[in-house]
């Protein structure tokens, strides 16, 4: 991806960009489209049946980003025009009813600093935000579209028509991760010691996090999402930075103390913000020290008072004698598949293989997406066999050594299905 700011750039912008593209992906073709700096990021949720019938659930604003990755999301927006909110609703349900769409999705738009709107893309699942919509429409999104695949109208599930739905309130989400904001939000791991999550009324976490949890280097740093729901704009800032404040996480580092300095920030209360609110602010990288000594002092006590010291100048000179060694467990061979050609033969040689493969390949991203996305993509196989013509089974092998994933093979094979 290339930023042109004038014609004399454009002929080594797109010569780099095409082939770069064609070396990653084998296609050099390129898209040319407008530029939009510093836009504000909204998302109209929308319901559609199989029936061509078609609503909005309200907007969402996402522009507090950081590496275009959502970290606060809002709604509905504060500080939207009543035109340009209705022009968005009625642009996002035009065009899933020219698609023919069927599904819970969301239909994204940039606005820039004059307000015009530019279409940005569907996502046609749910995603990661949808709790600050489920809040203040009371309308469950997960079961929605569920019910909707099986062959329910909206009016079935309780829509009849679009004024059925009633925004209440605000909604705002934060998500919690176990990324150090003083170290370029690098990820952090290990063991939670202590987890202690807000309540109260207008409070919804989601998440599985509790005392003894591993949070694995491997996989998505979300640890919690955390949602609070008000009657303004002012008030959910209030709730949510009361909710933060009253995290109590020991064991890993997070972003909390970096959400609270958004929530006290002069552009993000103003309702204000836009993309580029992260990168501009240099005053939200300085943060109280997270340091949790307390907790490493404690454990390091227990640890000496049940088991002893274990530094040389305690326990004295170390054994001359040679202790048995317990022989390693035997691990099966894992079956050679994709992700030992990345090991081996590094990006090029896996887009090789990749090109080259004949059969269908699938990815498999439940480990990565994790709580997040677990309840939100529900199927069975039943249904997904009614669904296709063909099962595709994913077998994946994991072979686990101490506490990380060194292994992992995938073999892949098409059945033919089944009643």
């Amino acid at each position: 991806m290339r930023i042109v700011r004038s014609m004399g750039e454009l002929d080594n912008a797109f010569t780099r960009a095409s082939s770069e593209s064609l070396a990653a992906f084998g296609d050099g073709r390129m898209f040319l489209e407008r530029y939009v700096e510093a836009p504000r990021h909204i998302e109209v949720q929308i319901l559609a049946d199989g029936h061509g019938n078609v609503v909005h659930l309200g907007e969402r604003d996402c522009s507090v980003q950081r590496r275009h990755q959502k970290v606060v999301e809002l709604a509905p927006a504060a500080m939207l025009s009543d035109q340009l909110r209705k022009t968005l609703h009625d642009d996002a349900c035009r065009l899933a009813k020219h698609v023919n769409y069927r599904n819970a999705g969301t239909v994204e738009f940039m606005v820039d600093k004059e307000g015009r709107h530019y279409f940005l893309e569907v996502n046609p699942r749910i995603q990661v935000e949808h709790t600050v919509t489920e809040e203040v429409t009371g309308i469950d999104l997960v079961q929605s579209q569920i019910l909707i695949a099986g062959g329910a109208t909206l009016g079935d599930i309780g829509i009849g028509k679009q004024d059925d739905i009633e925004i209440r309130g605000y909604a705002m989400q934060c998500r919690i991760t176990t990324e150090d904001p003083t170290m370029n939000f690098a990820p952090d791991f290990g063991r939670v010691e202590v987890y202690r999550p807000p309540g109260g009324m207008g409070v919804r976490l989601d998440g599985e996090v509790v005392v003894g949890s591993r949070v694995s280097p491997n996989y998505d740093s979300l640890l919690v999402k955390l949602t609070c729901k008000e009657k303004s704009f002012e008030a959910v800032i209030q709730k949510m930075y009361r909710a933060l404040s009253e995290f109590r996480i020991r064991g890993v580092k997070t972003n909390i103390p970096f959400l609270l300095n958004v929530l006290q920030s002069e552009t993000f209360l103003s309702g204000n913000f836009a993309t580029d609110f992260i990168d501009t602010t240099p005053s939200l990288f300085q943060l109280d020290s997270g340091a949790d000594d307390m907790t490493k002092i404690m454990t390091y006590l227990g640890e000496v008072a049940v088991n002893g010291a274990k530094h040389p100048g305690a326990v004295g000179p170390a054994p001359t004698a040679l202790q048995p060694v317990p022989p390693a467990p035997s691990t099966p061979t894992p079956t050679p598949g994709f992700k030992q050609i990345l090991d081996e033969q590094g990006p090029a040689g896996f887009a090789k293989a990749v090109r080259a493969h004949q059969g269908l390949l699938i990815m498999d991203t439940t480990w990565r997406d994790a709580h997040q996305s677990a309840l939100a993509t529900r199927m069975r196989t039943r249904d997904l066999l009614l669904s296709v013509g063909h099962a595709t089974v994913c077998s994946v092998a994991f072979n686990l050594r101490n506490e990380g994933s060194k292994f992992m093979s995938m073999t892949w094979r098409t059945m033919s299905a089944r009643p």
